[in-house]
């Protein structure tokens, strides 16, 4: 097993804080309790850069800082057009960042639920924004398909 724990967070923290406390390799059952640092919800590419390149790198290859640390690579998500038949699965992208992924039946899933993080900051603020944010980002991972 990769050490992650207090590394991960500590990296995360540096690259830009946005990500919850992810324990042993997986998201803390607890994340909601842990802000995600506010990021425009208006701006996809903002969003990505605070909450998923530390992962996912800037150009959404699988390769940010974070990637090694982890259990289950990253997802290239420049390539999810060519993996689905050349159609960009926005409705897949959206269910993921909204209830995480299928790790359980494959392993536990390094990705946090990202979904419950902006709900959870739209009950602090009072704004509604959760489906906002999900809907930039996914509009935002579709710019970066590989052609």
């Amino acid at each position: 097993m990769k050490p992650t724990g207090f590394v991960l967070v500590g990296m995360l923290l540096g690259f830009g804080g946005a990500s919850p406390v992810v324990q042993g390799g997986a998201a803390a059952p607890d994340q909601e309790r842990v802000p995600a640092r506010y990021s425009d919800p208006s701006s996809g590419k903002q969003m990505f850069r605070d909450y998923c390149a530390a992962c996912h790198g800037m150009e959404g290859r699988g390769d940010g800082p974070v990637a090694r640390f982890l259990r289950t690579p990253p997802a290239d998500l420049g390539a999810l057009a060519q993996r689905n038949g050349g159609k960009y699965p926005a409705d897949k992208v959206a269910a993921t960042l909204r209830l995480g992924t299928d790790g359980g039946a494959h392993g536990t899933s390094d990705m946090p639920t990202w979904g419950s993080l902006f709900r959870n900051q739209d009950k602090k603020t009072g704004l509604g924004f959760a489906e906002v944010r999900i809907h930039n980002l996914t509009e935002y991972v579709k710019t970066l398909q590989k052609k």
